[in-house]
């Protein structure tokens, strides 16, 4: 009777079988399927291998980072990567292989490459991000403030780049009749030499403004559009560097939509393109004109409601002095007529209508009997002539 072998004797000679043919660490490609970190600090991944373009699954495999290998390689992967590891990343793993009789096939992780999860210029780039920032570089340039209107530039480019032309040709031919000041620096702005061209041009800068020979608002970093290779150097960290601790704002227009470089990170401002860096600047100065034309028609407006208050209250004015002067004219004309007809009333012709007459002796009117004496020649006037006489006698009023 073949009574055979039992499962734990034919893994174990599997188990043999398979660490002796695979003695050696292995570099594995595959795509994390699901991840897991359980209580002891251990990491559990599950792996699977599709054909290329494709969603069947030609292999499944089990993964394990021991604690003490996750605890490193943990922190190392998104330091290095920006992300955790999880479901549906594509990872490349140094591993060994092992088998258990009790768990069958496992692959034990020693080390990940985190380049091929994001590729090597990501890594360097990210490596680059991660040393300016512990630095305390990475926001030093972003924190200035350009001044309120700009008009003088330090541009670094190629004299011969397109974006640079278009850019001069939108800055300076502008509708509006803004004049601008702009110096070029030369540099190269892809290549090998470009990062260290484009330092040597920020150091030219700071040499000319401190010796007094020009006076800028800000720096312009200039470059159309290119290929990932032309565009790395705007991600090299010594250019970086220098552009995060320039002492005047910089403002960066390199490359297309989709690019997006350190150098535009640790940059006081980052556009697109070269001609939406000239619009940038552009709208600067269109948005304080309009401001200033608000002002003026509010200012005129203001104005104008002062000048008609003004000319209401001077006609009221006017009005108030007219019938001030017509109210005091009349009361005056008033008096005057009482005036007039006590005048009339004590004019002697008036009287002498009336009956009465004047007397004069010696040329004086005579009002009292006191100026009289008998014998005096007296003239009485009456309103049709006038009587000489003589005082005969004079007689008191008083005498009874």
């Amino acid at each position: 009777m073949n009574e055979g072998i039992s499962l734990y004797e034919l893994n174990k000679r599997v188990k043999q079988c398979l660490e002796g043919g695979f003695p050696r660490y292995y570099w594995v490609r595959a795509e994390v399927s699901a991840i897991k970190a359980n209580y002891s600090g251990h990491c559990y991944i599950d792996l699977i291998d599709k054909e290329d373009s494709e969603s069947d699954i030609r292999a499944k495999g089990h993964a394990v980072i021991w604690s003490s290998s996750w605890r490193v390689l943990r922190p190392y992967f998104f330091n290095s990567t920006g992300s955790e590891l999880c479901a549906g990343m594509q990872i490349l793993i140094k591993a060994q292989v092992q088998f258990s009789e009790l768990y069958g096939l496992s692959l034990i992780v020693y080390d990940i490459d985190p380049s091929y999860s994001v590729g090597e210029a990501e890594v360097r780039r990210r490596e680059v991000i991660r040393r300016l920032k512990e630095e305390g570089m990475f926001e030093m340039n972003t924190s200035l403030e350009l001044p309120p209107l700009p008009r003088r530039f330090a541009v670094i480019s190629s004299e011969t780049a397109a974006g640079y032309r278009d850019f001069m040709r939108h800055l300076h031919e502008n509708e509006y009749g803004f004049r601008f000041y702009t110096r070029l620096y030369t540099s190269p702005m892809q290549g090998g030499g470009a990062p260290e061209g484009m330092v040597q041009a920020l150091e030219q800068i700071v040499s000319d403004v401190e010796s007094g020979g020009e006076r800028f608002d800000a720096v312009l970093i200039l470059r159309g559009g290119g290929s990932v290779t032309d565009l790395a150097c705007f991600d090299d960290y010594d250019l970086c560097l220098n552009v995060a601790q320039f002492p005047l704002p910089v403002m960066v227009a390199v490359g297309h939509d989709q690019d997006y470089h350190i150098c535009d990170m640790v940059a006081c401002v980052s556009v697109k393109t070269p001609t939406a860096l000239a619009d940038y600047i552009l709208e600067v100065f269109i948005a304080e004109q309009a401001m200033l034309s608000s002002i003026a028609s509010r200012l005129a407006l203001a104005l104008n409601n002062k000048f008609s208050a003004a000319e209401a209250g001077l006609k009221g004015l006017q009005q108030r002095l007219e019938n001030g002067i017509w109210r005091r004219f009349s009361t005056q004309s008033g008096r005057l007529d009482l005036l007039e007809q006590r005048v009339r009333k004590g004019d002697p012709a008036n009287l002498m209508e009336s009956g009465y007459c004047v007397a004069e002796c010696g040329g004086k009117r005579v009002v009292s009997v006191e100026q009289t004496a008998p014998g005096d020649p007296l003239r009485l006037i009456l309103k049709d002539g006038q009587v000489d006489c003589r005082v005969e006698r004079v007689l008191e009023k008083n005498v009874e």
